[in-house]
């Protein structure tokens, strides 16, 4: 297992840790649902070094990726961004990405344990390209901040100064962040240079929150008061309720720091109890909370079985006007002339006579009308709506929002009913 550079600063946080495809990454501090409910009423502070990080680099890197990705790269001005897939020949998932386009660089992001496949599939196509891949691991990592009240946190910190918060800002319209090919949105990237701390990349990324909705909206709170939740009359801007921090390693532990400090001076949105708010956060909140929001997720929710038209993330991840790529013609065929056989859905699901039966597992069956239709791919108890949800992949026939499922697991069957995505909206 690869261990994180700042284990020692989270073992000090009192962080118990977990595996992801073989990197170690925070799972908790000892209190999850504080974590959860920081990151829903506040803002969490999450040490995401754990993920893949490779710098593209030579004359030739925007036209060879453009070349490789779903997405339109050639749009991207300097100091954007956008999410993509990478796919095979016969359109199937490889990873997915969030690509920056950098002044001298274009910089990928991706789930863990994928560096060397992701580099190596890139690989494979360099023939007379200036182009060189170089992982960025070993010297930047990837600190972030979510949830409603990042953007105080990211201010009180005094990293940033209000010049990179307004070029954010002014890439971004009334209504959500730039605007990309097909009506896509994606994040804008800013460098801040620090005489101390080195060159720090700052880009808007709302990891718990996408394109399901724009503009400006009331915000929940997620605290629970028996069965009901309160709510919030505070007003959220979306487009900056996350911003992911690239931080050279030799600071990192500094900006990680200065971070969770800020976050724990900032109070939530409804009046906070002494020491609730912002706060360091694991890995079993955000999970919680991207379950909840209905975001699939590449290793769980999405692999090399999957186009990424069943996936739920063509409209973010796919351009169907940028030209030739690597799986085009599959893709573009399939969206034109026909369908997928399965798409990717939201459950809930009963629980009899309050029997408490746990979160089912990966891969568990779902039938309709005696047949074999779908598995479940992720799994939580959500705390907002005090059930057991999921996500999972539904055949065509079977899978309008409003279907009646049987989900059989080892503790026997239970009914599952498709309902709409996300589960809770921010």
């Amino acid at each position: 297992m690869t261990p994180l550079q700042l284990h020692e600063f989270h073992h000090r946080l009192g962080a118990r840790f977990t595996e992801l495809n073989g990197a170690e990454a925070v799972n908790d501090y000892g209190d999850w649902l504080a974590e959860y409910a920081a990151l829903c009423e506040c803002a969490g502070v999450l040490d995401l070094s754990f993920r893949g990080r490779i710098c593209l680099v030579g004359n030739d890197r925007v036209r060879f990726l453009h070349g490789q990705v779903t997405n339109d790269v050639k749009k991207l001005a300097v100091g954007s961004g956008c999410y993509a897939a990478l796919v095979t020949a016969k359109g199937k998932m490889e990873s997915d990405l969030n690509i920056f386009r950098l002044a001298d660089e274009l910089l990928l992001d991706f789930e863990p344990g994928l560096t060397e496949k992701v580099t190596q599939r890139l690989e494979k196509f360099i023939v007379a390209d200036d182009v060189q891949i170089v992982d960025a691991a070993p010297h930047y990592g990837l600190l972030s901040v979510q949830g409603p009240k990042a953007e105080a946190v990211v201010r009180a910190t005094g990293l940033i100064g209000r010049g990179a918060l307004s070029t954010l800002r002014s890439n971004a319209t009334e209504d959500g962040p730039r605007v990309l090919a097909d009506q896509q949105v994606g994040p804008t990237v800013v460098k801040i240079s620090d005489a101390t701390l080195g060159e720090i990349y700052l880009a808007n990324q709302p990891r718990l929150l996408f394109s399901r909705s724009s503009g400006r909206e009331s915000a929940h709170s997620f605290l629970q008061t028996s069965e009901s939740r309160l709510a919030s009359a505070a007003t959220v801007d979306l487009n900056f309720t996350g911003f992911d921090l690239f931080v050279p390693n030799s600071s990192f532990g500094a900006v990680a720091g200065k971070l969770i400090a800020a976050a724990k001076q900032i109070g939530g949105l409804v009046a906070p109890k002494q020491g609730e708010g912002g706060r360091a956060c694991g890995w079993q909140a955000f999970e919680t909370a991207r379950i909840e929001a209905g975001i699939p997720r590449f290793g769980a929710d999405m692999d090399e079985t999957n186009l990424p038209l069943e996936c739920g993330i063509e409209g973010r991840a796919v351009s169907y006007h940028k030209g030739c790529y690597i799986g085009q013609e599959v893709i573009n065929r399939v969206h034109s002339f026909g369908h997928v056989t399965k798409e990717l859905r939201g459950l809930r699901l009963a629980d009899p006579a309050g029997a408490g039966l746990p979160s089912p597992q990966r891969g568990d069956k779902l039938f309709h009308a005696g047949k074999e239709i779908g598995y479940v791919t992720s799994a939580v108890k959500s705390p907002v709506l005090n059930v057991n949800i999921a996500l999972g992949y539904v055949r065509r026939e079977a899978n309008q929002i409003g279907t009646e499922l049987v989900l059989r697991t080892a503790a026997g069957d239970r009914p599952a009913k498709i309902v709409a995505l996300p589960f809770v909206k921010w």
